[in-house]
Formats: C-alpha cells, sequence, structure tokens
C-alpha cells in the first residue's frame, strides 16, 4: 500500500513578518531622508574633536602614531602609496618583514637576467659583423630582452607594407639570427613617423606600423622554422617616437621595425 505523502507546512512567511518587514523599510527610508536634510555644526565638531584630544590624543598623536604621518597627516590620498612605504620600512605589502637574503635574491636575479641579455647582445652582434649588416642593424638590451631596430627605409618604400626585395638578403639573415638565438619569446613592433596618411590604402600611421609588422611576421613564418606560438607582432603607430619629427632626419628614425628577443630569465 502506498504511503501517504507528509503534509508540506504552509508556504511563504507568516502574515506578521511582513508587516514587520515593511515597517522597518519605512523606518529605514524616514532615517535615511533626516540624515540627508542634516547639517554638521563645525564649531560643535571641533569641540567634540578636543575633547578626544584631551582624553586619548589620538588626533595629536596621529601624525607619529602611523608611519610618523604618512598615512594620518596626509590623508587618506596616500593610501595609494601604502605599498611603497611599507617596502621602504623593510616590509611586504602584507606588512611581514623582508628578510635581507630574499633582497639580496632579486638584486642577483636583475644582475643575472642583465648579464644574459648583454652577453646575447655581444653574440648576435657578432653574428651580424660576420655577414657585415651590423651597421643596418642597431642593437640594444635591457635585462628583459635585445632588441634589434631596422630603419624603416630599408625593408619597405613610402605608405607601403610590402618587403622590398633588396631586403630581403638582410632579412633571411635575421631569420637565421632568430632560429639560432630566439628560443623564447620574441616580439616584432611597427612604428612610424607623425606623419598623416596621404593617397595609400591605408588610412593612417597605425594601420601602416601593424601592416609592416605583420608582414616581418608572415616573412618569419614562411622561411624560418620558428615556434610562431612565441612571436607576437604590433603596430605601434606613432606614439613611441625616439627621434625628434620636426626634422626629416629624426622622422625617418622613426620610421622603423624593433625586434624584442626576450632572454630566457625574462618574466615576460
Amino acid at each position: 500500500m502506498a504511503k501517504r505523502k507528509p503534509d508540506e507546512p504552509p508556504k511563504g512567511a507568516p502574515a506578521w513578518q511582513s508587516t514587520f518587514a515593511d515597517l522597518m523599510n519605512l523606518l529605514l527610508c524616514f532615517f535615511v531622508m533626516l540624515f540627508s536634510m542634516s547639517t554638521i555644526d563645525a564649531q560643535k565638531f571641533e569641540l567634540i574633536a578636543a575633547s578626544f584630544n584631551q582624553t586619548f590624543s589620538i588626533f595629536e598623536a596621529g601624525a607619529t602614531a602611523i608611519g610618523d604621518g604618512i598615512l594620518v597627516s596626509l590623508g587618506v590620498s596616500q593610501l595609494n602609496e601604502l605599498d611603497d612605504y611599507i617596502n621602504s620600512t623593510g616590509r611586504d605589502a602584507e606588512g611581514d618583514t623582508i628578510p635581507e637574503h630574499l633582497e639580496s635574491a632579486v638584486e642577483m636575479m636583475e644582475e643575472a637576467k642583465l648579464q644574459e641579455s648583454e652577453e646575447l647582445a655581444s653574440e648576435i652582434e657578432e653574428a651580424l659583423e660576420e655577414k657585415n649588416l651590423d651597421k643596418e642593424v642597431d642593437i640594444e638590451f635591457t635585462a628583459q630582452y635585445v632588441q634589434l631596430t631596422l630603419n624603416g627605409a630599408l625593408l619597405f618604400d613610402s605608405g607601403s607594407v610590402e618587403i622590398k626585395e633588396e631586403a630581403l638578403p638582410l632579412m633571411n639573415q635575421l631569420g637565421i639570427i632568430l632560429q639560432r638565438f630566439g628560443e623564447g619569446t620574441i616580439e616584432i613592433e611597427g612604428h612610424t613617423d607623425n606623419v598623416p596618411m596621404s593617397g595609400s590604402k591605408y588610412s593612417n600611421n597605425d594601420e601602416l606600423s601593424s601592416g609592416r609588422a605583420l608582414s616581418v611576421f608572415y616573412y618569419l613564418e614562411n622561411n624560418t622554422s620558428l615556434d610562431m606560438s612565441k612571436i607576437k607582432h604590433s603596430g605601434r603607430g606613432e606614439y613611441i617616437p625616439i627621434a625628434d619629427n620636426s626634422t626629416e632626419e629624426g622622422r625617418a628614425k622613426n620610421r622603423r621595425v624593433e625586434i624584442k628577443i626576450y632572454n630566457s630569465l625574462s618574466s615576460y
């Protein structure tokens, strides 16, 4: 014989709870309205602050109680500098003391990264000199990467993204170098001057710089065995000049392609 399903309790809250909830909402709205219409008497506030000062010395000692006044005396706007202040006192962002051996380890890591980039730059420069290309490619390095800078006029005609025929030997040698030394991430950036585009299929310098970076990317994809998943490309337009755009010489320097080879210790 089938068992009867137990009777379920009535659904919903008891009626008195709904009335009570409505009353609480009305009271809340009433007090919010009173607060919105209230004003602060500055003189009374100063008297209250003075009484606290005499009793607890909170306001008077505030400038020395927390960080020698960095937080209290300069206000809430200094909160965004809290991490810098804490770190300057030998503590991390959580307030824990940073061990001296960890600070030394960070410095040693930065030195190791810089040294690796310097050695990589030296090897690439030597390879370029062997092919007599050292005057066509500028080399710089940071702790993160080695940067190869190519003048845009060497690779492209004005307003064009197609690599010039006479630049193909240079691109071929660069491909060999990247295969040899580019084991990590490689980033290709296109840059232009600030002269507006006219009479070209590209409406602005952003599109032109992106197209040129992409052309270099496609060349490497079709002519090398590089892992293309590790290669990025972007167009930076006119926004990161390295020379004065008011002169022809400066504009020529700004029209360039940069190839960044990140070292094995880089966090990129």
